[in-house]
């Protein structure tokens, strides 16, 4: 395999998109259609549909999940599902690494989950054993590369499934999730992503009345994640290009997609979503690297996208130890503002409305706030429990997209359009995964405005 095959190439990207391999354009999930238009506040919010907050899923049949990806996101995961009510199991593992199956294995064990080994799989073909073991449920965890190919085995062979965020790292991977996501309603299953904030109590009462509109027209947004250093990991001498690769996989593109992907697009999707999850018509980015010491990613970066009507929300991300750090995401409406969390203003700074949050003394407790990381699983099981399918696959994919035209514009210095992304041939990584040497692999950084 030559390096031209295993990393795209940045300065034909924007080339690339117009070969003419067209996506399923993404629109805003139907289930949003309730929520456009201004509103008087409270006396729209009947019309909005959110998800249910519940305490636990209710009882039911027993369910059991198989778990691909035992790092610590999966071994999280695998634990907010056991926490989703009762009734459930993790009765397989799979990773391609075996002292991660371990580590998780022995985690799951002081939950009382013993996995026997003969559901436990190691390699690269440990998702199909695991989805082919008997369980209703997969919870994909992987780093996000493989969740295209993941997901579509586990829809073919007829499993719910919990996907973590992103869900895809290219154009290629996304438009695949897309179609396994309508063939997964097509056949009435459950799909819920790890996008957590949609399933925040205080976010979606907040949500709610700016949906009703309580800030009036949406006119901007201004998002900002700057955070410290990522972990990494520094190459062994005993470990393969593939080992190494993915052993330290949220420090290479191909893997994770970037931070921008990996990490940013739960701003991203908060943003959208309060804004009514309009897309984009492109993105304007910059971005560079400074500090990280493996890998071939940036940074930080600045986005701004450019929406109808001149409306544009700028986003901003950076991971580097010893700066300050900050996280905010406020939507501007011609009537106040939101934080999108827990606070609606007045245009003047002063509070329109505040989530009452109790203390934990008080006795009511009605709107303490669960986590939003088990409620997504309570959400899940809910659906399956009660017959009725839930799927945010297509808000899920269009997060990821402007997350993934973001950083192209950065790397790139060129502008990113929506039909460009969605048209775009660009797929990152090896065709075939394996252990072993992976020709080509160089930590370089892009550089924007490379001439072709």
């Amino acid at each position: 395999m030559n390096k031209k095959s295993f990393y795209y190439s940045r300065r034909n990207f924007l080339k690339s998109s117009a070969l003419g391999i067209v996506g399923t354009t993404v629109t805003a999930p139907a289930f949003l259609s309730s929520c456009s238009g201004p509103g008087s506040g409270e006396s729209k919010l009947k019309d909005v549909v959110v998800p249910e907050i519940l305490s636990s899923a209710p009882d039911g049949r027993p369910l059991k999940a198989g778990l691909v990806g035992c790092g610590g996101r999966g071994t999280g995961a695998a634990a907010d599902f056991l926490s989703a009510g009762t009734g459930l199991q993790i009765t397989a593992l799979g990773d391609v690494f075996r002292d991660k199956l371990d580590a998780c294995r022995n985690a799951l064990k002081d939950q009382g989950q013993i996995i026997p080994d003969e559901n436990c799989f190691v390699g690269f073909d440990a998702y199909r054993k695991v989805i082919d073991s008997g369980v209703d449920v997969v919870l994909l965890c992987t780093p996000p590369v493989f969740r295209p190919l993941h997901f579509e085995y586990a829809i073919e062979q007829n499993k719910h499934c919990f996907i973590e965020k992103p869900c895809a790292v290219d154009p290629v991977g996304a438009r695949r999730i897309l179609a396994t996501g309508r063939k997964a309603t097509a056949q009435q299953l459950s799909v819920i992503s790890g996008t957590i904030r949609r399933s925040q109590k205080d976010c979606i009462e907040t949500y709610r009345r700016v949906a009703g509109g309580a800030i009036g027209d949406i006119v901007s947004a201004h998002v900002s994640r700057l955070g410290g250093a990522l972990w990494y990991i520094r190459r062994r001498a005993e470990w393969s290009d593939m080992e190494y690769m993915l052993r330290n996989w949220v420090n290479f593109c191909w893997t994770s997609g970037d931070h921008i992907v990996e990490q940013f697009i739960h701003e991203i999707d908060q943003m959208s979503w309060f804004m009514g999850d309009r897309r984009p018509l492109r993105a304007e980015a910059t971005g560079g690297r400074q500090r990280r010491v493996t890998g071939d990613m940036y940074d930080h970066f600045s986005v701004e996208y450019l929406y109808e009507n001149d409306l544009r929300a700028h986003c901003t991300t950076r991971q580097i130890a010893g700066c300050d750090s900050q996280n905010i995401i406020m939507v501007y409406g011609t009537k106040g503002y939101t934080n999108c969390n827990n606070a609606i203003y007045n245009l003047d700074g002063s509070i329109a409305w505040q989530y009452p949050a109790p203390k934990p003394e008080d006795a009511d407790q009605s709107m303490a706030v669960p986590n939003p990381f088990v409620q997504e699983h309570i959400r899940l099981v809910t659906a399956i429990r009660t017959g009725q399918p839930v799927s945010d696959v297509e808000q899920h994919v269009q997060s990821t997209l402007m997350a993934i035209m973001g950083r192209e514009s950065a790397y790139t210095g060129k502008f990113v359009t929506w039909e460009q992304i969605m048209s775009s041939a660009m797929k990152l990584g090896p065709e075939d995964s394996r252990l072993g040497p992976v020709p080509g692999i160089r930590e370089e950084i892009p550089v924007a405005g490379t001439p072709a």
